[in-house]
């Protein structure tokens, strides 16, 4: 038996751990941050795609009104220049280059607040959206040696 004290005690260390947890980790990665295969990063991908992207890009990657194609590399997505009138300045020759603007200007409605294994997952989501499958888990240095297909 615990007593009234002893109690308190242990609910308010069950409060502090939840604290702790939600101010650590308040975003749910959907397992990106524990991917260790590119298998693995596409399914946490297809689920942060679902919660961070689709409702601008569409649910199938297709674009809408709001934001540009992501999936579709043959008929038109993520083209090598920017499109006029778009918020991207620079050429998309590899997935580093899709990476660097990513992480600087999406989601739309707030730049910048993903991890980087989510960027990595949702970009291993839309590689593999594209017909483009690796044998390794994404990150910086393979983006760099991957030139988008044309």
């Amino acid at each position: 038996m615990t007593s009234p004290t002893q109690r308190t005690l242990l609910l308010s260390s069950l409060v502090l751990v939840g604290l702790l947890g939600a101010a650590c980790g308040g975003t749910n990665d959907y397992g990106a941050a524990q991917a260790s295969t590119f298998q693995e990063q596409t399914v946490a991908g297809q689920q942060l795609y679902g919660a961070r992207c689709a409702s601008c890009h569409g649910a199938g990657g297709g674009g809408t009104a709001q934001a540009p194609a992501v999936v579709g590399l043959k008929t038109g997505a993520l083209p090598l220049e920017p499109r006029p009138g778009s918020k991207r300045t620079t050429r998309f020759v590899t997935v580093a280059d899709v990476a660097a603007f990513a992480t600087k200007n999406m989601p739309g409605d707030a730049p910048g607040t993903l991890t980087a294994d989510e960027y990595w997952a949702i970009l291993a989501f839309d590689l593999k959206a594209n017909d483009i499958v690796l044998d390794e888990k994404l990150g910086p240095e393979l983006a760099a040696t991957l030139t988008i297909p044309r």
